[in-house]
């Protein structure tokens, strides 16, 4: 009926029709459901065609889905916890919080930051380590974001391709990979930005199956969008979603074309090659958030490229240790080598965002 690449002209009046009923004053549910149906009617029976049709169409059903009032529950706000929910995930967050601390780490902070990166909790943190992250400009760090879960997917695909390459095996990777950051979304709170995470997730490892489909990442952006806002339309408002989806529209527009003025001579990337990407990757990102965030927030981070150069690559160290750290610790043979890197690592990582944060 639609080209595949017609989720990207349809994903967009479908979020403008969530937000007028967002914003409108009064319910729209009944006029949209009398608009939707129609249209469908007049679409199925050949009446009307063309890509503008579907458009008012998919317009008409976000106003719809707007309009469904839902009482906020677990997950909605965006808070890391479950105040109330299955009693698996909360037992499953209790205990890793339990593990967490129960790790022998020389340093009183390592805890507390592995709490926040892993749980989401960050009461353990002392308030001058937070102050430091904010005005550093990582604050995205310390809160639970699509950020954590998906270095938490590259880890654990990295670690599952042991498995093999068989056709087999390349499904129950794929099943065992979404399976477990569905759990880690659900334990830590289903939080809107890691939601988006998971759907991106999701939808990859179901394209990596399809060999003669093209994956474009703006196709997947535009049907994880219409995905989430179909089953959580009030999370529109959330600032985390806001800024997760903006972000990552950066990363797959922008980021590819600053990365191209990089003159490269064969395939083989180089130190400074890897450099200008993550310069690029960093600015494309805060091109598309900032305004956003000067809006809502009122301030910039105007160390961002420095912070995102020392920090995201120490971030992305210190979960790895930290994860083997905990299995290794659950097991019983962790050994104390592992235990004082991760405590170096925390050190390292803390002390760098305090100098960024120290420059006037």
């Amino acid at each position: 009926m639609i080209e595949a690449r017609g989720i990207v002209l349809l994903s967009f009046p479908f979020a403008a029709g969530i937000v007028l009923a967002q914003i409108c004053p009064f319910s729209l549910f009944h006029p949209a459901l009398g608009v939707v149906a129609c249209l469908a009617l007049l679409a199925g029976s050949d009446v009307v065609s063309g890509k503008g049709w579907y458009a008012v169409l998919f317009f008409a059903m976000g106003v719809l889905c707007g309009a469904v009032r839902f009482p906020v529950g677990p997950g909605m706000t965006g808070a890391a916890s479950w105040p109330a929910g299955p009693a698996i995930f909360r037992r499953a967050l209790e205990r890793s919080d339990a593990l967490i601390r129960s790790i022998p780490f020389r340093d009183g902070q390592t805890g507390a930051l592995l709490r926040a990166l892993l749980t989401g909790q960050r009461d353990g943190l002392p308030r001058e380590t937070i102050e430091c992250f904010r005005s550093a400009g990582a604050s995205h760090i310390l809160a639970l974001s699509g950020l954590h879960l998906g270095i938490i997917y590259l880890l654990l695909g990295r670690f599952l391709k042991l498995m093999g390459n068989g056709r087999a095996m390349s499904l129950l990777r794929s099943a065992l990979l979404v399976s477990a950051c569905t759990f880690f979304a659900l334990m830590t709170g289903a939080a809107p930005s890691i939601v988006r995470a998971l759907l991106f997730i999701a939808l990859n490892e179901i394209l990596s199956h399809r060999p003669g489909r093209r994956r474009d990442p703006l196709s997947v952006w535009c049907c994880a969008l219409m995905l989430q806002l179909s089953f959580a339309p009030w999370v529109i408002a959330s600032p985390g979603f806001q800024l997760s989806y903006l972000a990552m529209l950066g990363i797959f527009t922008l980021f590819p074309r600053m990365d191209a003025w990089f003159p490269v001579k064969g395939r083989v990337r180089g130190p400074v090659h890897r450099i200008w990407s993550s310069m690029a990757l960093s600015i494309s990102c805060q091109v598309f958030t900032a305004p956003l965030v000067w809006l809502r927030f009122g301030t910039f981070p105007k160390y961002f490229l420095i912070t995102n150069l020392l920090a995201l690559p120490l971030t992305s160290a210190l979960m790895l240790g930290a994860v083997s750290c905990l299995l290794l610790y659950a097991a019983g043979i962790c050994p104390s080598w592992l235990i004082n890197s991760v405590d170096y690592l925390s050190g390292l990582l803390i002390g760098t965002l305090g100098t960024i944060a120290s420059i006037p």
